[in-house]
Order: structure tokens, then C-alpha cells, then sequence
């Protein structure tokens, strides 16, 4: 009887980190390619953006050294 009032506090820890894992929702990672209709350097964020978008991407964004129209979505 003793032993498991010992065991006790650890296995509703457990439990209850258990619980917390399994309801916290899971985060979506967002990934990038390279527009394949977007020439030349990107100057304009908001081209980009809809460019994008029209290639049915979430968004995009201008980046790098030599800023190139980069698209986002979800992975």
C-alpha cells in the first residue's frame, strides 16, 4: 500500500503531460520555392505577393543577395 501512494504523484504527472502533448495543436511549418513565372531581379514586395498568389501560393516574398520572387505555402 505503501508503494503505491509513492508511485502515485508520478503517474498523474505523466498522465497529465500525456493529455497536454496530445491537445496542443500542432504547428504548421511554411515552406518556399522559387516563382517559376517571376523574371528578373524583385524590387516590389507586393508583385511578388500577387504573383504568387496567382500561382496558387499562399504569398511571397522578395529574398536574398540578388532579390528573387520567392513563394510561400504550407508544408
Amino acid at each position: 500500500m505503501e508503494s503505491s501512494r509513492k508511485f502515485f504523484p508520478a503517474i498523474a504527472i505523466l498522465l497529465l503531460l500525456l493529455v497536454a502533448t496530445e491537445m496542443a495543436p500542432a504547428q504548421a511549418r511554411e515552406c518556399e520555392t522559387a516563382s517559376s513565372k517571376f523574371t528578373g531581379m524583385c524590387m516590389i514586395q507586393a508583385n511578388c505577393d500577387h504573383l504568387c498568389k496567382t500561382e496558387g501560393f499562399k504569398g511571397g516574398d522578395c529574398r536574398g543577395i540578388r532579390p528573387c520572387c520567392m513563394c510561400m505555402t504550407q508544408c
